[in-house]
């Protein structure tokens, strides 16, 4: 899908990534981005640098993000694409407190489940639409230090693989978006855990993404040592847990010298 003359609604949109894609598809010729943030201010102030709309949402209200949809069809025609990109971090592991779990599945997973129920069937009727989920790289593999993160961005994956096997032959596209660090407020503290492949700009991500929905490539990965890291460990699971543990007692070395 080309991004001239569309609709796109962006969550998580007052800065970092969502605010980069919504800058490079105004630049592109989009007919409408709307840019949606917890942080209406946020949302607004991104919004008015480039020429796009900016709303305040909770997008783990969904009658919210029914209403969004409605509102945006209403204003600016049918949504051509929904980039669900909102989330946040919570540190921890298992025993990270019940309400950092379920904040994170309802941002990680249900917030997607939302997006999804309130265009689907518009687009489903047009026979065309895109579907945009920002998970992580630790979906895929693991981030150390914050289990409810990695074991909910890896939910989203699924959801999205999901509504790709559910929707695909509907002319519907679906991509999931799964970065290391980003220069973004969520951005790793360190690079020296090993943690991650360096820290890449928003900007590269939006020019990433976009080039992906052009080719309607399902997994898109801004590192492309990721790939690798996957393949490593689905030819064998028990050495790449074994490395994780060393990484893992290689970051708490670290975090106790400091």
């Amino acid at each position: 899908m080309e991004i001239a003359g569309r609709v796109a609604v962006i969550t998580g949109g007052g800065g970092g990534i969502g605010a980069a894609v919504g800058r490079h598809w105004m630049g592109l010729g989009a007919r409408a981005v709307v840019l949606a943030d917890r942080d209406a201010a946020a949302a607004e102030r991104a919004a008015a640098s480039m020429g796009a709309v900016g709303v305040g949402l909770d997008v783990t209200d969904e009658s919210a993000i029914v209403a969004l949809v409605e509102r945006v069809e209403r204003e600016h025609g049918p949504i051509d694409i929904f980039f669900s990109n909102a989330g946040a971090g919570v540190e921890g592991g298992i025993d990270a407190p019940n309400s950092g779990w379920q904040s994170q599945w309802e941002l990680h997973v249900m917030a997607h489940v939302y997006a999804a129920r309130a265009v689907l069937p518009s687009m489903r009727a047009r026979g065309e639409g895109y579907l945009v989920q920002t998970a992580s790289a630790a979906g895929l593999l693991c981030a150390v230090g914050s289990a409810p993160y990695s074991v909910t961005k890896a939910a989203c994956i699924k959801l999205a693989e999901t509504i790709a096997i559910e929707h695909g032959d509907a002319g519907i596209g679906v991509s999931v978006l799964c970065p290391q660090g980003v220069n973004t407020a969520m951005a790793p503290r360190q690079l020296g855990d090993g943690g991650t492949d360096g820290i890449v700009e928003p900007e590269y991500v939006a020019e990433v993404v976009t080039a992906a929905i052009r080719d309607g490539r399902f997994l898109i990965l801004p590192h492309p040592e990721v790939q690798t890291y996957v393949e490593r460990k689905a030819q064998d699971p028990d050495r790449w847990l074994a490395g994780m543990r060393r990484l893992r007692r290689r970051s708490l070395d670290l975090l106790g010298g400091q």
